[in-house]
């Protein structure tokens, strides 16, 4: 288990993936790039001069190896389809969940650094991966992110009360759309809670509440606190699943 550390000094337990399960989900998702890139090399012009074609080429080549990761892990929040077989994500380092600018930060580090263009076929990834303690690749440090395991061992964990005022509203959300990874760092905030100095209880309250409302199209209330707005939310989740 590993340990993702918040820029308030945060610790957010949670299971870091290591080199083999993210080598056979990169194996699965070059496997599909590359069978993306024939089909759109099949489908191009072929009345073009052996120049022309070439450049084409090389265009759609560098589009599919970074326009595909790119979309794939915006679209899914950091699930491309090797990471979905291996149960891994892609997760910020405060555990949060990639936007796009973090997906393609990974792309263009995977394809200039760690892979293709300098990367000897990977080589550059599997080093710095070896020496990383939290398996990054050089994408991984230019994003921020960390990839994780989603399949997790289930612990025993205090029971997250709901606030009587919040009930009510909790009945009527959405909670389709909240990430395990999200519920995960959530959880880890308000067992921890009173851990935490005030600044902290207030700016990672407040960073995760701001995640979960976007995920639930429900923002918390500006002024109000984090805590009871997401024990609110985790609890009414545990009720539906229960």
């Amino acid at each position: 288990m590993g340990d993702l550390v918040t820029g308030e000094a945060v610790v957010l337990d949670l299971r870091v993936a290591r080199l083999a399960s993210r080598a056979v989900a990169f194996a699965f998702d070059v496997a599909v790039q590359f069978l993306l890139l024939l089909l759109v090399l099949l489908i191009s012009p072929i009345d073009l001069d052996g120049a022309l074609r070439s450049a084409l080429a090389i265009t759609l080549t560098v589009a599919v190896l970074i326009g595909y990761p790119t979309a794939v892990e915006s679209l899914t929040r950091g699930r491309s389809l090797g990471k979905l077989v291996m149960g891994l994500r892609v997760v910020r380092n405060d555990g949060g969940a990639i936007r796009f600018r973090h997906a393609l930060v990974r792309a263009l580090g995977g394809f200039f650094v760690d892979f293709w263009a300098l990367g000897l076929g990977g080589t550059v990834a599997l080093f710095v991966s070896l020496f990383s303690a939290q398996g990054k690749r050089v994408g991984d440090y230019l994003a921020g992110t960390v990839v994780i395991h989603t399949r997790v061992p289930k612990q025993t964990v205090e029971l997250v009360e709901m606030p009587p005022e919040f009930a009510a509203w909790a009945r009527g959300l959405d909670l389709s759309q909240l990430s395990d990874e999200l519920v995960l760092a959530v959880r880890q905030y308000l067992s921890r809670y009173h851990e935490l100095g005030d600044q902290a209880r207030w700016e990672l309250g407040k960073r995760l509440a701001d995640d979960v409302g976007a995920a639930i199209r429900e923002p918390r209330h500006e002024y109000s606190h984090p805590h009871p707005y997401l024990a609110a939310v985790l609890a009414e989740r545990r009720r539906r699943a229960s």
